[in-house]
């Protein structure tokens, strides 16, 4: 960034990412820290996780202002009812109500909102989730493309996840959270990914500059509350859960990496991507681990179950593509990826996504 540009808000400070990280900690934990009311908050703001909890309680809140409001596979409005819920499920809990806050402009047809609203009503009923409560501003015509959606959320603890936490307690007798968190991992933890990178983002950037790259590349956004608690229920053993949405699955493992402490190894010829995805990737110079995904996780498990989580995903339509794409490692503390010629490189954290406006 140039000295001008640290002066500012820019873009890149609202697309994940090391920018993105450095705003929320210089200023926001600044002004609102929670520290003082632990233990009713045991995840705070500054775990800085998917979602907060307040007594056992799952809170999160989530903004979106994607341009263009309607892509390939999507548009804003089931775009925001699929983030909250899936930052909810994440942390092992069951979203159990949402609220809705539009900021609309000036000038947007009606018929558009209402497509807006059906998508989000479709998105709810996937969900089990209703919307309960909400708000409704207009601004002046040419301040947002559209419209900006907030959906906040609640969540519960679920017999799915005491089983989740039981299993992991069987393997690892010293473990003590109550809840999926960021912070959970240890050496020799496999990292599991639910399937292919990119397939938002670039559906996204496909809308925004009227690219078609010669294929049919549609967003992967879709509510995956269902799909985890069938993991923690059934199955269980996993200790964290991560939805790689703006910076992607690199920002997502940094992430794991720095509050964890552990180093993280991937493997390059294990990651799921779609050939069309990586051949628009390289035309266009984007990393497609720096992609945003709206439709997928990745899971931090016990070794011992890695294998069986892996095998339930791939029975189910949002995770048929999953892999096994690496494991947890006290052999350096970085996020690392072996390259399928050979050798390591680093993965370092991204400044931001690359597609701007994402969600």
């Amino acid at each position: 960034m140039s000295s001008e540009d640290k002066k500012h808000i820019t873009l890149v400070h609202g697309a994940g990412g090391k920018a993105m990280h450095e705003l929320v900690k210089r200023y926001i934990l600044k002004y609102f820290s929670t520290r003082a009311v632990e233990p009713s908050v045991p995840v705070p703001l500054e775990a800085l996780d998917d979602a907060a909890v307040v007594g056992d309680t799952v809170f999160k809140s989530d903004s979106h202002a994607v341009k263009p409001i309607f892509f390939p596979g999507g548009d804003i409005g089931r775009l925001a009812v699929c983030g909250t819920v899936n930052d909810i499920a994440v942390l092992g809990a069951e979203p159990v109500a949402l609220a809705c806050g539009f900021i609309l402009e000036e000038g947007l047809p009606f018929s558009d909102f209402e497509k807006i609203l059906s998508s989000m009503k479709k998105a709810c009923e996937e969900a089990e989730v209703n919307v309960v409560t909400g708000d409704t501003k207009v601004v002046e015509k040419g301040a947002l493309g559209g419209c900006v959606i907030n959906v906040s959320g609640m969540g519960k603890r679920t017999e799915a996840l005491e089983h989740n936490l039981a299993v992991v307690r069987k393997y690892r007798p010293s473990f003590k959270a109550r809840w999926v968190l960021d912070s959970n991992l240890r050496a020799g933890d496999k990292i599991i990914l639910s399937g292919t990178l990119g397939d938002h983002g670039l559906a996204v950037l496909s809308a925004q500059e009227g690219i078609t790259f010669g294929s049919s590349i549609v967003s992967d956004v879709k509510p995956l509350n269902h799909m985890i608690k069938r993991l923690l229920g059934e199955v269980g053993g996993i200790l964290a859960m991560k939805d790689p949405t703006r910076g992607g699955l690199a920002d997502a493992l940094n992430e794991w990496n720095q509050k964890s402490h552990i180093g993280i190894l991937i493997y390059e010829d294990r990651i799921p991507i779609k050939p069309d995805v990586r051949a628009a990737c390289e035309m266009l110079g984007i990393d497609p681990l720096e992609v945003g995904n709206e439709g997928k996780i990745i899971i931090g498990t016990v070794p011992e179950k890695a294998e069986q989580i892996l095998e339930t995903l791939k029975s189910t339509e949002e995770g048929k593509d999953a892999e096994i794409i690496g494991e947890a490692t006290d052999e350096f503390d970085a996020v690392a990826m072996q390259t399928v010629v050979g050798g390591k490189r680093i993965i370092a954290q991204p400044l931001g996504d690359p597609i701007p406006r994402i969600c």
